[in-house]
């Protein structure tokens, strides 16, 4: 097992961009980090605190500076291709946050690279480190499923979290930045099965209201290949003090020989304060009742980060550094997530089965 140093550049400073940073940081293979953001000052402050050795408001001065091996991409949805470009062009190893990117033209550009210059490229869909969802893959793995015949999957979040992401990218949907997660899920449960029609409907209402196209419900149900069918719903206009710090979801896999129901609504960890508890994601926004651990990403606790983004990043980090193999998504599999969640915002539009995969029509 080879054991070398890392160089890493994280590209975006914000929240996902500073916590990518925090543990590239602490990890024992990376000597030298870079960040880099539109924004220097907060460029320059993420430096400070973390102890890069280089920041800059140029991305490409960030990417290219010859200490740096690998790249880590969280700038905003709309913004991912050009960072990932320049890395791969560069040779350089890239983790980009989820989705891959908004259309399928950008992905293919990335993929094309990709390939061309026989770069690493992956996409964070951190929930699969979430243990459940690992065992889960274990034990479909193990054949212990028989075939998967059948899935479904809801999640569920308030609007406070919602408008905070819209006022970042406006013509975001629940489906991109949301369901988007649990397509990949079933997606990797389901994996060498790919889906091949897509079926939803949407209900407009509160986001409408304050000016933007996202819906406030959206269900789905995908057809694969040898017949299974999954249900994929999702809901992120619950009331702005609804009591949790992110998604509260439920998934369920059905198989000829076993079923396995995962409970991941964090009720089993409620906490109440007078003096109310900041929500994790939405700045200045407090909860006096609040599910404890449902923040997706994961949290800070005695000084260290706990959770799915902690455990993808250190996963991806020691893959490039010792070889090991990881499971973090591939960029083929991000580009085929990225496809579903349009082909169900198509279905959405026309109120029309689609088929997959997408022709350029579509």
């Amino acid at each position: 097992m080879q054991h070398k140093k890392l160089g890493v550049a994280v590209i975006g400073c914000g929240r996902m961009g500073r916590l990518r940073a925090s543990l590239a940081a602490v990890h024992p293979a990376v000597s030298f980090l870079a960040v880099s953001d539109a924004d220097s000052s907060r460029a320059r402050l993420l430096a400070e605190n973390v102890g890069a050795q280089f920041h800059s408001d140029d991305n490409l001065k960030a990417i290219s500076r010859p200490e740096v091996d690998a790249v880590i991409v969280s700038t905003s949805e709309n913004e991912h291709a050009l960072p990932v470009l320049q890395a791969i062009e560069l040779r350089k190893p890239v983790l980009v946050e989820k989705p891959i990117a908004l259309s399928l033209e950008d992905a293919d550009r990335m993929l094309s690279a990709a390939a061309r210059m026989g770069v690493e490229l992956r996409v964070g869909y951190s929930r699969r480190f979430k243990r459940g969802y690992l065992l889960a893959k274990e034990q479909i793995a193990a054949g212990r499923f028989g075939r998967i015949v059948g899935a479904a999957a809801r999640a569920y979040n308030s609007r406070a979290q919602a408008f905070q992401i819209l006022q970042r990218s406006p013509n975001a949907t629940a489906i991109t930045y949301g369901m988007t997660y649990y397509v990949d899920l079933i997606c990797w449960f389901l994996e060498g099965n790919p889906a091949v029609e897509v079926v939803a409907r949407g209900q407009k209402g509160v986001f409408q209201a304050a000016g933007y196209i996202a819906d406030d419900v959206n269900w789905a149900i995908l057809t694969f290949a040898d017949g299974a069918i999954a249900s994929l719903g999702v809901d992120y206009a619950l009331p702005a003090k609804y009591p949790s710090f992110g998604a509260n979801a439920r998934l369920e896999i059905l198989g000829t020989e076993g079923v396995m129901l995962l409970d991941d609504d964090h009720k089993d960890q409620v906490f109440y304060t007078d003096r109310g508890i900041e929500h994790s994601y939405v700045p200045g926004h407090y909860l006096n009742a609040a599910f404890m651990s449902s923040t997706a990403s994961g949290d800070w606790a005695q000084g260290d980060y706990w959770g799915p983004l902690g455990d993808e990043t250190r996963t991806w980090l020691d893959h490039l550094a010792t070889g090991r193999a990881c499971v973090v998504a591939t960029a083929e599999q991000g580009r085929k997530v990225l496809e579903i969640t349009l082909a169900i915002e198509q279905a959405v539009r026309t109120r029309k089965a689609v088929s997959l995969p997408l022709t350029e029509a579509g």
